[in-house]
């Protein structure tokens, strides 16, 4: 009798360790999700193991750790997607810059819990820092950073290595060359202060001069896009053109670079609903 009730209850709490993993995170069948276009699945690719799942885009991985939900993950996906597929016709617009992203081994990873950001190696996006109903109330309240660190992966690890002459975060180039008239000068380190009239002035001490070209072509391209309109009070310590009328006459190296046709750059913001 007892053997029997014994092997009843394990056969009862057993497919309870599918669900729970040993650091809390919930494990077990993956849900594919229901997006039209994209596809959530299991992997064990190295480097990214911590994760459970991914989503590929066109060929880019975006891996998720246990507890980030999966709406956060497709919809860090549809950004994606809009970025590279702007006109959303089902091909990406710059053939160059993909093969880039692919060769270079680009890579997003969405985390849940403090203790997992920058625990990989890949650039990272808090599932409570994305935000798609910021998309669907007038692009007030909190923004979505999905915004923000899925172009870093697109300029970091795609147009620099695509277009290292114009758009490389190195010394020289004609992006670091705009950043730096932005800035009131070639600085390698952060200014205290910046001079005046400089309309690019990040300050975090942490962030080295590469670093500071990937948030500067961010900061351009999604005020072009009109993703800042609204911000204006909320990010002028760092960025003061937050709208394309202010970058166009104002940071005319930098507007001149992110409309030249070439590049292929993105003309309508993402919104999270790619072909929908």
């Amino acid at each position: 009798m007892k053997r029997t009730l014994l092997l009843a209850l394990t056969l009862l709490i057993a497919p309870l360790f599918l669900f729970v993993s040993c650091g809390g995170g919930v494990t077990g069948p993956i849900d594919p999700g229901k997006d039209p276009n994209f596809t959530i699945v299991a992997h064990s690719d190295a480097g990214f193991t911590a994760t459970n799942r991914k989503v590929k885009i066109f060929g880019v991985p975006i891996y998720a750790y246990a507890t980030v939900e999966d709406a956060k993950l497709l919809h860090a996906a549809n950004i994606m997607a809009q970025y590279l597929d702007n006109d959303e016709d089902g091909v990406v617009d710059n053939s160059t810059l993909l093969s880039a992203l692919i060769s270079s081994n680009a890579a997003l990873f969405m985390w849940k819990q403090e203790s997992q950001q920058g625990s990989l190696n890949a650039q990272d996006l808090g599932a409570d820092e994305s935000v798609p109903a910021w998309h669907t109330n007038g692009h007030t309240g909190q923004f979505d950073a999905a915004l923000e660190e899925i172009w870093h992966v697109i300029t970091h690890s795609g147009f620099a290595n695509a277009y290292p002459t114009a758009l490389s975060e190195e010394v020289g180039t004609s992006l670091t060359d705009a950043m730096d008239i932005a800035r009131g000068g070639h600085f390698e380190s952060i200014p205290s202060p910046y001079p005046d009239g400089a309309w690019y002035s990040y300050d975090d001490e942490t962030c080295d001069y590469g670093c500071m070209a990937t948030e500067y072509i961010y900061w351009a391209m999604t005020s072009v896009l009109g993703a800042q309109e609204n911000r204006a009070g909320e990010i002028q310590q760092e960025w003061k053109l937050n709208t394309e009328d202010k970058v166009r006459q104002t940071d005319t190296a930098v507007y001149e670079l992110l409309t030249d046709p070439q590049y292929v750059f993105p003309t309508v913001l993402p919104d999270g609903t790619y072909r929908r």
